[in-house]
């Protein structure tokens, strides 16, 4: 018995140091997993990391807020990638077989391009440079332009919102003039996000306003929205009409007369 004992407690003392080691392994391991885990702190999605960069800032970035200041150079084509990931995702849960689907096989690509180059590029690009001219012959007359083509997009589902803007301005003799290919431009600019017409004019006349600084603008918008003819009702008549009036066109009601009659003509 005394000699059973003794092999036993050797045998103990044999394995012991087997699970000490065990252990010591394990911990090592968990050691690397956190070091691991740490160097991709930088490797986290562009898209995250952008968002960081805005809420460090107490900034808003709402579907028709531009973020461009938010975005460093050579970020919009990596962005492009991470969408086509996630929207390849979208596809496989709509149950799409892209893989042999000669139709589908790129399209997840496709689509992240024409969001983030084009149809929502208005968010992540810097606004179009303006080049102003002072009023040198002290112009104070109505001038309209358009109508404007607009393409925008239903925040509400990402339909497409296609239509005409015409834009009325009363230069006072201080006022800045800009060339008439800039108007386009901006409202492009500002179309070109998921938004609802209601507001998409309301911020085309404030930014108008800031840059031209004139006694008056109006902006009136008609537009077809494919989330009321595509889906939902399918009423393919129905349209949009709005305006914002500012300034002289406010007040005025002989100015906002002949805007409106000069439009309607177009």
């Amino acid at each position: 018995m005394p000699t059973k004992k003794t092999s036993t407690s050797s045998k103990v003392a044999k394995k012991a140091p087997t699970k000490k080691v065990a252990m010591s392994k394990v911990s090592s391991k968990k050691v690397a997993i956190k070091k691991v885990s740490n160097k991709n702190d930088d490797g986290l999605p562009l898209s995250v990391v952008i968002r960081k960069r805005i809420e460090a800032e107490n900034a808003r970035f709402h579907a028709n807020d531009n973020i461009a200041a938010y975005i460093k150079p050579g970020e919009l084509e990596r962005l492009v990638e991470e969408v086509a990931e996630k929207m390849q995702a979208v596809l496989e849960s709509l149950v799409i077989d892209t893989q042999n689907d000669h139709n589908t096989q790129n399209t997840s690509r496709r689509v992240a391009k024409m969001y983030v180059q084009e149809v929502f590029n208005g968010r992540y690009v810097e606004q179009p440079a303006l080049t102003k001219f002072p009023n040198v012959s002290r112009l104070n007359e109505l001038m309209i332009i358009g109508p404007i083509t607009v393409r925008s997009a239903c925040s509400h589902h990402l339909c497409p919102i296609m239509g005409r803007i015409w834009i009325g301005v009363l230069p006072s003799k201080e006022s800045a003039l800009i060339g008439l290919s800039k108007y386009s431009r901006l409202t492009e600019w500002v179309m070109c996000r998921p938004q609802i017409q209601e507001e998409a004019v309301v911020e085309l006349a404030d930014m108008l306003e800031r840059k031209i600084k004139p006694i008056g603008v109006a902006v009136v918008m008609d537009a077809d929205h494919f989330c009321m003819q595509w889906r939902g009702v399918k009423d393919r008549d129905s349209k949009m009409i709005n305006s914002v009036m500012r300034g002289a066109f406010l007040k005025d009601s002989n100015l906002r007369r002949e805007f409106l009659a000069l439009i309607d003509r177009k």
